[in-house]
């Protein structure tokens, strides 16, 4: 397969169960959202190194012999199966040569830090550094919880590995291509590495869910690849509203703090509903039954109201919750809370008029942003011909 031009896609991610629990130790489970970003590497002969994310207004160039000469003393990510970390002193130097003056919320800045770092990384070696030109397009809405930033890094580490002969598609399905478990490995750790200097600490997950695929369980900084994932099918709705994980987690704190025997018995029922939703999903993979989606939808709907009860929820989540359930569907805040995005489980019998009724109540009257037909748990990192 030719690497004169690239397409990889990579998903977003939903916190199915268990935000806000995990940061007390409780499990938690993330699983892949089937909005997905496109990266289009193109090799060029221009001489020149360019990068283009429009949803982001990032648009650079620069000579590719500029970058080499530019970076030539700079750290770089180590091994290529088992790089390094941008340091502090690095990702200043960095910033040096781009003449940005960035701090840590500038978020498309970063982006280009990402780009710069991995680039100059996997072909520091090279007598000439490769002239090319990268696309990002994205149907994952930025800064809404759902991993956009970290599907772009899963998608950038794929394309560069595979144009620098690091990693090769072994496996094809059709006009899509897929990696060994060893090379996702590969991938997996570069896009952390992206994830580290975008986000600081990163905890891992989403560029985990976004490079392998289906679900995982994440408890205590451990993260285990659920087997029998079904994919499920949701509407996603986006309220617009923008919100700060930190303060959302500040606002739960205080409250555990003040009532704390109150709120252990809730992060309880919260793992409760985690773990029977692990037993439920494996039903559904084995042998699926009408039983069982009644049972997913109504351990939705119990985790969204504690949720709410641990002040998280907002009038706009709740907005979503009441329209939904005029069709009998179920909903719960994914991520944050506090605004942000929220899922509606839609199950196999959902007849279609529902829906098209409920995007009239969301889009229309509530100017929320709504996603139909969207598959969680599916597949992760892919290239395209």
């Amino acid at each position: 397969m030719s690497t004169d031009r690239i397409v990889v896609t990579a998903p977003g991610k939903i916190i199915l169960h268990g935000e806000h629990a995990v940061v007390y130790g409780k499990a938690a489970i993330a699983a892949t959202l089937d909005l997905r970003c496109k990266l289009t590497l193109s090799k060029s002969s221009d001489g020149l190194v360019q990068l283009d994310l429009p949803d982001i207004s990032v648009h650079n160039k620069w000579p590719a012999q500029g970058i080499k000469d530019g970076l030539k003393q700079l750290q770089t990510a180590g091994s290529t199966t088992d790089p390094e970390p941008a340091s502090e002193k690095t990702i200043e130097e960095i910033k040096k040569f781009l003449g940005h003056n960035i701090d840590k919320s500038d978020a498309p800045n970063l982006a280009v830090i990402a780009f710069i770092y991995i680039y100059n990384s996997l072909f520091h070696g090279n007598e000439q550094y490769p002239c090319i030109s990268v696309l990002m397009e994205s149907e994952i809405p930025v800064g809404a919880g759902l991993g956009s930033s970290a599907a772009f890094s899963v998608s950038l580490a794929a394309s560069l590995l595979e144009f620098s002969g690091c990693i090769q598609c072994e496996k094809t399905n059709g006009s899509i291509s897929g990696w060994s478990s060893k090379d996702r490995d590969v991938i997996n750790k570069w896009a952390f590495i992206g994830e580290k200097v975008m986000h600081g600490k990163p905890s891992g997950i989403d560029n985990s869910v976004s490079t392998y695929g289906g679900a995982l369980k994440f408890q205590k900084g451990k993260i285990t690849h659920i087997d029998k994932m079904p994919t499920l099918n949701a509407i996603l709705v986006n309220t617009k509203v923008p919100r700060s994980t930190l303060t959302l987690v500040g606002v739960f704190k205080e409250r555990y703090d003040k009532y704390r025997e109150i709120f252990d018995p809730v992060l309880e029922s919260i793992e409760a509903i985690t773990e029977r939703s692990l037993a439920v999903f494996e039903k559904l993979y084995d042998n699926p039954k009408p039983d069982d989606y009644l049972t997913l939808e109504e351990l939705v709907e119990y985790n969204h109201r504690l949720l709410a009860l641990m002040g998280v929820s907002h009038p706009c989540l709740e907005v979503i919750v009441n329209m939904a359930n005029k069709y009998n569907l179920k909903t719960k805040l994914t991520g944050a809370g506090g605004g942000g995005c929220a899922f509606i489980l839609v199950p196999p019998d959902t007849k279609e008029e529902s829906i098209n009724s409920l995007r009239k109540d969301l889009e229309t009257e509530c100017q929320f942003k709504m996603w139909s037909g969207i598959s969680i748990g599916g597949g992760g990192v892919a290239r395209h011909l």
